[in-house]
């Protein structure tokens, strides 16, 4: 038996998701910058209440790892881990970037790659591929994209890239006729949970005294561009 909670910060999005046995019993998401500080908590009630379920009957907590906003990931680990210490109950950690492929999966009939994608400012973001049946090709990491980027893959796979860093590759990558986007796809908490599941069936929990979210790239805090008077 599986009740899982999962929760989703790791981009502007900011979603919650409960599982039974895998099975979907109900979600919340919103697309509104900033909003993971406020409104996670509620969400996270409110989404448990709606199924007629209690936090106490949860069987684990599942988490978006990462990679992703520093600010995001750090605000969704807190929560996790808060509800696992109050409640006596487990961490499942998912890589952000393959429950993204794990939806994507889902509502593709050919047998494309995917390389999700989530914005790592200028022309860099965080990525990886998996072929598929999700059994990644190449790990997850932090890619500058130019001309050249998968050249390797693109020249005989064709590749589908999708998340909100791929609209600004596909002005790069878009001439290769292997290279396929799908737009307006942000991570959200149900396929977060439908892999969660899977692990948690085997046991692939984490150490919450040192688990710490998949951030991939140092934290560098940007100075701020007005000056404010005391």
């Amino acid at each position: 038996m599986s009740l899982i909670v999962s929760i989703e910060t790791s981009t502007k999005v900011c979603s919650v998701a409960l599982h039974q046995e895998g099975e979907l019993l109900g979600d919340a998401t919103l697309w509104v910058a900033q909003s993971h500080s406020v409104m996670l908590t509620s969400l996270i009630k409110d989404v448990v209440s709606h199924a007629q379920q209690k936090l106490e009957d949860l069987d684990a907590i599942a988490l978006g790892k990462g990679p992703g906003s520093y600010t995001g990931l750090r605000i969704g680990t807190a929560t996790a881990k808060g509800l696992c210490f109050a409640l006596d109950k487990p961490l499942v950690a998912i890589n952000s970037l393959h429950a993204m492929a794990a939806a994507l999966q889902h509502t593709s009939v050919d047998k494309h790659w995917f390389c999700p994608m989530i914005d790592a400012r200028r022309m860099e973001v965080y990525c990886a591929v998996y072929d598929e049946d999700l059994q990644e090709q190449q790990a997850t990491e932090a890619k500058i994209i130019d001309a050249n980027s998968f050249e390797d893959i693109l020249s005989t796979q064709k590749v589908v890239f999708f998340g909100d860093g791929a609209a600004k590759c596909k002005e790069v990558l878009g001439n290769n006729s292997n290279a396929l986007f799908v737009d307006n796809f942000h991570p959200t908490a149900r396929s977060v949970g439908q892999l969660a599941h899977k692990a948690f069936v085997k046991g692939q929990t984490e150490d919450l005294a040192y688990f710490e979210p998949f951030y991939l790239k140092d934290f560098v805090a940007l100075k701020p561009t007005k000056k404010f008077k005391l």
